[in-house]
């Protein structure tokens, strides 16, 4: 089944007289449960198809269905709770609240959901164990390294255990051993049934997915099957 389809995506820009485009017709579909890699230079749209795909922009021509269903026909309130309860975001720049504990930061998404308040605790209580941070459960941001905001990051993604987590530059600002602990995890989500939709500029990141679309200039390059894809990989802990 196909979570998500698109048909011909095109987004574009307008500045100042100039427009820019973005996406020049991407058409793909992603199963239910896959992980895919979405790899190009930068300006290649990458992650302007991550945000379209993730309800957080709008394209401007094309179709977009998500679980079946055309998001034209959804209502803004509706793309807003589809966003909350069935995707989780992992970020380069971690977007994590400096004034709020790990344990706030990781509860965040429960606050816009339909979960009963009688579970949030142990939500965020499983998320934070996932990614091994209990004994920062009361930290703020500024007191951890950065693979640890990174995993706060995810734990956060995962709190509302959503459908789809999209990872964009996950590891951009870590090094090889924090970007290597953060990929287990991300590909330790997947194998437990989320799909993943990653972009990246790195070779050896993209390797943690089963399949790997390149873009280039807003349009799809390559579409392949991973025969390289890191495989043995176990959930981090400390």
């Amino acid at each position: 089944m196909d979570i998500i389809s698109v048909q011909n995506l095109k987004k574009s820009f307008e500045g100042e007289g100039v427009k820019t485009n973005a996406l020049c017709g991407v058409t793909l579909n992603i199963k239910k449960g896959e992980f895919v890699s979405i790899m190009g230079p930068s300006g290649s749209g990458k992650s302007t198809l991550l945000q379209i795909l993730g309800f957080l922009d709008r394209h401007t021509k094309g179709e977009y269905f998500f679980e079946g269903k055309k998001i034209d026909e959804y209502s803004d309130e509706e793309l807003a709770k589809i966003r909350n309860e069935k995707m989780g975001f992992i970020f380069q720049t971690f977007n994590l609240l400096q004034r709020y504990s790990v344990f706030d930061n990781v509860k965040l998404p429960l606050l816009y959901s339909s979960v009963d308040e009688k579970k949030w605790n142990d939500l965020v209580f499983g998320a934070i164990d996932a990614v091994g941070l209990s004994h920062r459960i009361q930290h703020s941001p500024s007191r951890l390294s950065g693979g640890e905001r990174q995993r706060v990051a995810i734990a956060r993604a995962l709190v509302n255990n959503p459908d789809v987590v999209f990872a964009d530059e996950p590891t951009g600002n870590l090094d090889s051993k924090n970007g290597e602990q953060v990929m287990k995890l991300i590909s330790d989500l997947n194998k437990k049934g989320h799909t993943v939709v990653l972009v990246t500029h790195e070779t050896y990141t993209a390797n943690y997915a089963e399949r790997i679309i390149t873009l280039q200039d807003g349009k799809i390059t390559s579409d392949i099957k991973n025969k390289n894809q890191v495989k043995d990989t176990k959930l981090f802990k400390k």
